[in-house]
């Protein structure tokens, strides 16, 4: 004889519950709280501070060179000896064309200026000294541009 079991739903198994929907209250205007003011740019830095020059320009003559310790361009009126940085505050001094040199890097061979008559330069890109001799001198700028030096300075 078999025997037919007959399956039964008992249901959900214990601790099922179906989980209905609560009743909404009624809807009130959501309160979001105050926007912020859009963020403002930082304020506009000063141009560099010239503290020597020594000639008169017009507005439309400016130079530039760029910052010996943060690397930022720097803009001044030409004739001016030292520029004061506006990031960092160094002070660099401006050279003329007859007082630098150049050099390639002995190591990354990227082109560097110095004071001419330095006897080594060290590369802002890769930090490598390069020793400043007779077999890499090039002339000063001033001449490599077909200038004459200035004379001696009455004044020295």
């Amino acid at each position: 004889m078999e025997s037919k079991q007959v399956e039964e739903d008992d249901g959900p198994p214990p601790g099922y519950q179906s989980i209905l929907p609560s009743p909404q209250p009624p809807s009130s205007p959501l309160k979001l709280p105050p926007e912020p003011p859009p963020p403002t740019a930082p304020p506009p830095q000063p141009p560099p501070t010239t503290l020597t020059p020594t000639t008169k320009t017009t507005p439309s003559e400016i130079a530039q060179m760029v910052c010996g310790s943060c690397h930022r361009l720097l803009k001044y009126p030409p004739g001016a000896g030292q520029v004061q940085c506006s990031c960092c505050q160094t002070v660099n001094f401006v050279l003329e064309a007859h007082q630098v040199g150049q050099v390639k890097c002995g190591s990354c061979t990227v082109l560097l200026m110095y004071p001419y008559g330095a006897s080594q330069v060290r590369c802002s890109s890769c930090q490598h000294v390069t020793e400043i001799g007779a077999h890499n001198r090039r002339p000063p700028w001033s001449v490599q541009q077909g200038q004459p030096l200035p004379g001696p300075n009455p004044c020295y």
